[in-house]
């Protein structure tokens, strides 16, 4: 038997049958297609034996055997072990006796001889079945327990923001199964540094392989992902792996999905439903046990709607779905992330730590961050270089913080045109005063009443801020 941790699914599949032959045939059709954790039995009491001490991802049980019938077997099992799926396997004139089982609780059943896929089939709905139940009993402790059961695996990641925890929750909850993950946000969000807590958490023996697909053609996704073989193409001397086979065991990330060609999208819809895949210039299929976590800054649903993006492949990986937030929704973290980058661009830059002013986090606090983490952090980098010594200095950050960059075109479609139509709904429009009144003392709000911060936010001198806010004590 296959180590639990290089073979799928995790828990095994249980063949059960007196057949020595259909024992044989039955688990080389399962491994032939990737099912390589499987376990056979030609007697049920073997098979309860085995169970008390082991769990199980599905059962595969033969109805027609001596001394301990499959009914008896399949009343056992739904008995002390309802949370595992058995398929009844039965001869063609024993229909009748497979409805009564599932009628009893069998999850399904195939006819003898059985077909390939129709095995494959029915084992592999079987085993997404298992997973998620278990998925969805993880889900539910983790509801009622507020910590992380693996700290140290995110230890990699600085927050305290409650959104980014209910995010690590989530994650411990699918990390172990073999389902593909989606993980969506803007550039910069840390969608890779996820996959590898994944990747981390899942206990594959196998490394994670990371591929950008963005601006890759069809031949090039696939001489990349899946190799080739020799003479496939001119100048393809000698085969070659794709990475595909290098994620064997372990994970692929494949980033910036939604740049993918429609050809290029049909064969990853492919690779996640079936486990197979094609090198170029074979006509044999691959499989592959690799898991698949997939990335995206695009917003999938639009380029559905838009045809860009096929809608089976698009709901196909709905199924696990993380969304990052952007660094502008986590604001709270950003004493935190600030005082790591500090420390971090210190000790690389072979500095001492330099004190960060007051002003800085109001400063931080009022940009949009387009760029989220790794632009806070090649800030912090930049101000750290050029530091001298003493408290350190606004100048480089306030060059990179222009006052048009403060929440204008760069945030998000929705606040844009939430910006733009902002009096549309109002009957009444303001006086330029009673705009201008409530623009000042909305920044002096998001500023903490820092009024060379509020300058900057609304893009005028300090001078002049401080010469219409006396003036609005004037007149009041």
């Amino acid at each position: 038997m296959n180590d639990a941790l290089t073979a799928y699914p995790v828990f095994p599949i249980l063949i059960v049958d007196d057949d020595p032959y259909s024992l044989q045939v039955c688990e080389m059709q399962l491994i032939r297609k990737g099912i390589s954790h499987v376990r056979t039995f030609q007697d049920g009491t073997e098979l309860l034996l085995y169970l008390s001490d082991h769990d199980a991802s599905a059962i595969v049980l033969d109805l027609n055997m001596p001394e301990i019938s499959g009914e008896e077997i399949l009343a056992s099992v739904i008995r002390d072990y309802p949370t595992i799926p058995v398929i009844i396997s039965t001869a063609v004139d024993d229909v009748d006796t497979a409805v009564r089982c599932m009628k009893a609780g069998a999850f399904d059943y195939v006819v003898k001889p059985v077909s390939q896929d129709r095995l494959l089939t029915t084992v592999t709905r079987a085993i997404e079945f298992q997973e998620l139940r278990r998925e969805n009993a993880s889900l539910k402790e983790r509801v009622l327990d507020n910590q992380v059961k693996h700290p140290e695996a995110f230890s990699g990641i600085i927050t305290n923001n409650p959104q980014m925890h209910a995010i690590f929750k989530y994650i411990e909850s699918v990390a172990t199964t073999s389902q593909p993950v989606l993980i969506t946000g803007e550039t910069g969000v840390g969608k890779e540094r996820i996959a590898q807590v994944i990747h981390q958490l899942s206990g594959r023996k196998g490394g994670m392989v990371a591929v950008n697909a963005a601006g890759l053609d069809e031949t090039t996704f696939s001489d990349t992902l899946f190799g080739h073989k020799r003479g496939a193409f001119t100048g393809a001397e000698r085969a070659r792996d794709g990475l595909i086979e290098k994620a064997s065991n372990g994970t692929l990330f494949l980033d910036e999905i939604g740049d993918l060609s429609p050809s290029s999208q049909v064969k990853l819809l492919r690779l996640l439903q079936e486990h197979e895949y094609y090198p170029l210039g074979s006509d044999v299929p691959q499989i592959t046990n690799a898991r698949m976590i997939v990335a995206t800054n695009c917003d999938l649903r639009e380029l559905q709607e838009q045809g860009v993006f096929r809608a089976d492949l698009y709901y196909r990986l709905l199924l696990h779905h993380i969304h990052m937030p952007p660094l502008r929704e986590r604001l709270d973290d950003l004493p935190l992330l600030v005082d790591y980058f500090l420390h971090l661009a210190s000790e690389e830059l072979g500095k001492a730590r330099p004190t960060p002013p007051p002003e800085l986090l109001t400063l931080l606090s009022v940009y949009d961050f387009p760029g989220n983490i790794r632009e806070l952090q090649a800030m912090v980098f930049d101000a750290v270089s050029q530091h001298q010594g003493g408290v350190l200095s606004l100048c480089t950050f306030k060059q990179l913080i222009q006052p048009d960059s403060f929440g204008k075109t760069r945030r998000s479609k929705k606040t844009t045109e939430t910006l733009e139509n902002l009096y549309a709904s109002l009957s009444r429009l303001p006086s330029l005063k009673e705009a201008e009144d409530m623009l000042i003392e909305e920044a002096l709000k998001r500023t903490g009443g820092n009024r060379t911060m509020t300058a900057t936010l609304l893009g005028v001198t300090r001078q002049t801020l401080h010469r219409r806010i006396n003036l609005q004590k004037d007149e009041g």
